[in-house]
């Protein structure tokens, strides 16, 4: 057992941390602080890291370099049962031979925790999860959303103050995803424990995260609030990865001016510096101009090239006279509908200044 008491927040502290296979570097140099009760999530594609530097936490995965700390202790070369970390799989790894209860108190058998107190275990673990009266069940006689609430409850039931969680939430249907998702929010600030939480989806990140860090090619690229990071992207990278965004070749005219083809658009923010500028144009962000706004919005004038009806919104595709591809999305109620043109007509569109996001190339 080790020293902290259970229920204390931890921090954890990735420092300068390096994996390779023979030529290939599966992590590059990666530092990393979070804070004492944070929700982080680790996002990126496949292949950008993410799986291997929650292995090295979890102690699955040796580094080649660098160093892993939990609170004040260094825990890079202690095997994974002494760390005391939660862990969701992305396949639950529950046992098909034990009812739900016998999955939830293993990691008390394991830690030959006092038995005596195991039923109390249970039962508050079954409330924190809502499946009282699941005990006694097969693991066979739940459905997916019951079975990755069991695996969270086994992974809460010792108190951990770090709780690892791989893609737990990839194998449910679109809709009980988004439902687990605000659950797992609402269950975060219940428990209070630090969570790292690996995914590949990036709606999932932004909803249930306090920090997300972008993963590349073994790399972080930006760490930051979701909003800043949809809002103030590092690069083109992170904004083509983060939000529905579509990127246009610009170049510098003056502080805060870029060109787009032949038209000058006005920015607040500062341009960077570097020969190689995108515009990062999100979907949401363009208006239909119709008077409204103000003078100082950029202005684009466009050719409808489509149109895709996805339920609760239309998205439009268009082709600006300044060059490029962009869409913009409409709500599908009458009010929508009536901004509505077809493939073929013309349609001006404004984007405000402060919505105007100049990004260097990503390199």
């Amino acid at each position: 057992m080790i020293d902290q008491p259970k229920n204390e927040r931890v921090s954890v502290s990735i420092k300068k941390a390096t994996k390779s296979y023979g030529a290939f570097l599966a992590l590059d140099d990666v530092s990393l602080d979070v804070s004492p009760g944070e929700f982080v999530s680790i996002l990126g594609p496949s292949g950008s890291g993410k799986t291997t530097l929650l292995g090295i936490l979890g102690g699955f995965v040796q580094p080649t370099s660098g160093s892993i700390w939990l609170g004040t202790r260094d825990i890079t070369f202690e095997p994974p049962h002494k760390r005391e970390i939660g862990i969701v799989f992305q396949n639950y790894a529950l046992f098909p031979h034990m009812s739900v209860g016998e999955n939830i108190t293993f990691p008390l058998r394991a830690r030959r925790l006092p038995k005596a107190t195991w039923p109390a275990r249970l039962r508050s673990a079954l409330e924190m999860v809502e499946l009282v009266g699941y005990g006694g069940r097969r693991i066979h006689e739940l459905s997916g959303g019951q079975r990755q609430r069991v695996a969270l409850a086994r992974a809460m039931i010792f108190e951990p103050g770090l709780i690892l969680m791989d893609e737990p939430l990839s194998a449910l249907d679109k809709q009980l995803r988004e439902t687990m998702q605000i659950e797992l929010k609402r269950l975060h600030k219940r428990l209070g424990a630090t969570i790292i939480y690996v995914t590949h989806d990036q709606r999932e990140a932004l909803t249930m995260s306090d920090r997300v860090a972008i993963m590349n090619k073994g790399r972080l690229v930006q760490v930051d609030t979701p909003e800043r990071l949809h809002d103030y992207p590092a690069n083109s990278f992170v904004a083509s990865f983060i939000g529905e965004a579509t990127l246009l070749a610009v170049q510098r005219v003056q502080g805060d001016a870029v060109r787009l083809g032949d038209q000058v658009l006005k920015t607040t923010r500062r341009v960077p510096e570097g020969d190689s500028l995108h515009l990062v144009v999100h979907s949401e962000k363009l208006m239909v101009a119709d008077g409204s706004q103000a003078d100082s919005c950029n202005r684009l004038t466009c050719v409808i090239t489509d149109t895709l009806y996805q339920g609760e919104s239309i998205r439009v595709f268009v082709r600006p006279d300044a060059g490029g591809e962009l869409s913009f999305r409409l709500p599908s109620n009458h009010a929508g509908r009536a901004l509505m043109k077809s493939p073929g007509e013309r349609i001006t569109l404004a984007l405000h200044p402060e919505d105007t996001i100049i990004v260097p190339d990503a390199g």
